[in-house]
């Protein structure tokens, strides 16, 4: 687990994995199996330069998705405790992009998330017909909502997309509420995981994720660096600043313009077991 964010870690380095969705859901599930955020995969890379091939699947839906910032703080820790890598930094490959994962000497990872994404195909995201409201040089899109509300999001990718909402008090945040609305939006044609964030200075902000596939989690790591960067980008964060998800603290770092996100935190092993499937 990683500041709460839990995941069951798969080696499939010495034989091929044949699991369907339906094994991951039950995988993931938290009466019926072993319950899981995300299953994380482990599997050797093909390419050069490139030490693993790192999966993400989530453990409600049993779909694969794009990124997980905690998974791969877990990922590292996984790999090297499995003695799978005795190196202290590892490149790993996603479906989405290549990250570094690095741990650390006081146990904590340290995981180079790429650059952040605001391109709107790329995210995805359709702005079509609405008209943001500028600050700081980033833009807030007005979304209306099904009971007729309008909410305000910054949207970028961290390798999956993300819609992040500021709020005055993010314990009282309509997280159960909006989070399942904003992420349904056709607006977002892969969904959206659907953060709300505290804003308590500018190096620090309090955070909840309402996440794909998943609902609300503990922590997101993607989640976090989303927020922090667009919170730099509207002119509201400094370039380090400490987030306070519900299971824990990371520190993300961000320098802007094409410079690369570094995300820290924690990563330790609960369990090992075995389950027939």
């Amino acid at each position: 687990q990683g500041a709460g964010n839990d995941f069951v870690v798969i080696d499939a380095t010495q034989q091929p994995l044949a699991l369907t969705p339906e094994h991951f859901r039950r995988l993931g599930d938290r009466r019926f199996g072993v319950g899981a955020d995300q299953i994380l995969v482990v599997e050797k890379s093909a390419t050069p330069g490139v030490d693993f091939r790192y999966r993400i699947f989530n453990g409600g839906s049993g779909e694969e998705v794009e990124q997980c910032g905690n998974g791969a703080r877990c990922f590292v820790r996984y790999v090297h405790d499995k003695q799978l890598t005795h190196e202290r930094s590892v490149r790993v490959e996603t479906m989405a992009t290549l990250l570094e994962l690095r741990l650390q000497d006081d146990g904590r990872v340290t995981v180079d998330m790429n650059t952040p994404v605001f391109e709107h195909a790329r995210i995805p995201f359709d702005p079509a017909g609405l008209t943001p409201r500028e600050e700081g040089g980033f833009q807030l899109w007005p979304l209306s909502l099904g009971d007729g509300d309008e909410v305000e999001v910054a949207v970028v990718s961290m390798g999956n997309p993300h819609a992040v909402r500021r709020v005055n008090d993010v314990r009282h945040a309509p997280v159960e509420i909006e989070g399942p609305q904003i992420q349904g939006l056709e607006r977002f044609p892969r969904q959206v995981n659907v953060g709300f964030m505290e804003v308590v200075s500018r190096s620090h902000i309090r955070l909840r994720v309402y996440e794909r596939g998943a609902g609300e989690t503990l922590a997101c790591g993607t989640g976090a660096c989303a927020a922090v960067v667009a919170g730099i980008r509207l002119g509201w964060l400094d370039s380090r600043v400490d987030v306070d998800a519900p299971g824990g603290r990371l520190t993300i770092e961000w320098a802007g313009g094409d410079a690369h996100v570094l995300m820290t935190g924690p990563a330790e092993t609960v369990f090992e077991g075995e389950m027939e499937l």
